[in-house]
């Protein structure tokens, strides 16, 4: 190697940044249960209320009791819990006749079980400003994580940590509450005709049935409109809709996968669970990458990104929320979002969204488009070039604006299948413009981290800045969550003398 590349060596390697793994390892928790429906087979659901009716009120009334020593002290409001799953199968009942509350709550007790969703693992954490930064001291900031928790039968879900880093970057992660909370599906949310008619034609689903159907539904339309259009071509043309049943099928798969959910105010973010809500989504939802987005009026809201999978068909999806208490999740849509690991920018480019994405499971690509939830055309802009990620290349989460460019926390895949994290510097105006790049990684497994769920890994779904520190937050092997602190000055030097 020539004398001057073996200079410019050293010179790289002496700036490498200082990095900074802390004490902080979130672990699952196996103790944090949401109640969930439990739905067995219909003539299992008629077998269990004919015991439960040849019980006599006494023997009910014990036999609740127990039940709610048991479990009570573990949800919020248990008895409405049951008496809104005995609601959800009363039309079983072999009565008109109603049976009293307490028989109705142990009812409900049978179609309910716990669910652990952390139980697994708890990890590829996103990190962004709280929409609350009231009561703090002096160049502290308070932070929302989301992790992706999985549970049996490998559920993903998404949850919440929240904490507080202070001016010195010790970081603090508040202990979550053990109750946790599924959302409220908001039930009169309006979805659009024409969103929807061309989700339906980016999968080829669309078909002289699902015209008929958007045909009889106005511009904007509630679920209780799609139900009634669906029935009425049913009965204007019974022939038609049974030739197109697996249509009828893909189109409520995608329908009902556009949805909103509310949780109360009173439960706090860390105990909210956005947990699998559409036939979409039944086999989880993963990888959630949350940003804080700051729209050109100024106003202020938080996007994610993030995979729906049933077991078949992955579905990529954008989450928006102004206060992470009501959710607005849709689908994304268009030829260039048919693949996972999508990352908004923060902000519009030009008076556009922007978004980083992997569109061949290899490169990482640039896509601009006027809504969130339209993307029709991307350009590649990295290629794998250094042998810690040969076998692929793909984001860490959303880009970091800085003064210097945008910063975008990487990974990369390398032999034996080892993760490392790297980073990229793309100029501001120009985002496609490469100014800096990490030509080793900045992060790799040590022994501490090798070993979970799936070996050799390291991950994060998004960091922030934080007095001149990048916050990295990032799973150990797919099993629990560590931060990494990076300082910025450093790191930027680094990645434009690589």
């Amino acid at each position: 190697m020539p004398f001057t590349e073996i200079s410019k060596r050293k010179a790289y390697i002496m700036c490498f940044p200082e990095i900074v793994r802390t004490n902080i390892r979130i672990q699952p928790d196996a103790s944090r249960v949401l109640i969930r429906p439990f739905i067995p087979s219909e003539h299992r659901i008629t077998k269990i209320l004919a015991r439960i009716a040849a019980q006599s009120d006494d023997d009910v009334e014990e036999h609740l009791q127990k039940i709610l020593v048991d479990f009570a002290g573990r949800h919020i409001q248990v008895e409405k819990t049951f008496l809104d799953r005995y609601e959800s199968i009363s039309r079983h009942q072999f009565t008109d006749t109603a049976p009293s509350v307490t028989r109705k709550m142990l009812i409900g007790a049978y179609f309910t079980s716990e669910y652990s969703l952390e139980s697994a693992a708890l990890f590829n954490p996103s990190m962004a400003p709280h929409p609350d930064q009231s009561g703090l001291k002096k160049g502290s900031v308070r932070f929302v994580m989301s992790l992706r928790a999985v549970g049996e039968g490998h559920l993903s879900s998404i949850t919440f940590r929240e904490g507080v880093i202070d001016a010195q970057h010790q970081i603090t992660v508040t202990s979550p509450t053990r109750f946790v909370n599924s959302p409220v599906t908001v039930t009169n949310s309006r979805f659009s005709n024409q969103v929807l008619r061309q989700k339906c034609m980016d999968m080829s689903f669309r078909n002289e049935y699902t015209d008929a159907v958007f045909d009889k539904l106005p511009d904007t339309f509630t679920m209780t409109d799609v139900k009634k259009a669906i029935k009425d071509v049913h009965n204007s043309r019974p022939a038609f809709s049974h030739a197109h049943v697996n249509t009828q099928q893909n189109l409520k798969w995608i329908i009902e996968a556009n949805y909103d959910v509310a949780f109360a105010s009173d439960i706090p973010i860390d105990g909210r669970c956005l947990f699998p809500n559409a036939s979409a989504e039944k086999h989880g939802i993963e990888d959630a990458r949350f940003v804080r987005f700051v729209d050109d009026n100024q106003s202020i809201s938080y996007y994610a990104t993030a995979t729906a999978w049933d077991g078949k068909n992955m579905l990529s999806q954008i989450i928006e929320t102004d206060d992470f208490q009501l959710f607005k999740i849709r689908t994304l849509n268009g030829e260039a979002v048919q693949n996972k690991g999508m990352a908004l920018f923060p902000r519009k480019i030009d008076g556009q969204y922007a978004m980083l994405g992997r569109q061949d499971n290899e490169y990482i690509y640039l896509m601009y488009s006027l809504s969130p939830q339209f993307w029709r055309e991307s350009e590649c802009i990295v290629k794998p070039a250094w042998p810690w990620e040969f076998y692929q290349i793909g984001n860490c989460g959303s880009p970091i604006e800085t003064k210097e460019g945008w910063l975008v926390v990487t990974h990369g895949v390398g032999a034996m299948r080892r993760y490392a994290i790297g980073a990229l510097l793309l100029d501001l105006d120009d985002p496609s413009k490469i100014i800096g790049r990490s030509n080793s990684p900045l992060l790799v497994p040590n022994e501490n981290e090798r070993e979970g769920y799936v070996p050799n890994v390291v991950y994060s779904c998004g960091s922030m800045i934080h007095n001149g520190k990048l916050i990295l937050p990032y799973a150990m092997s797919d099993y629990a969550t560590r931060i990494a602190l990076v300082d910025v000055q450093q790191l930027l030097s680094w990645l434009k003398r690589g």
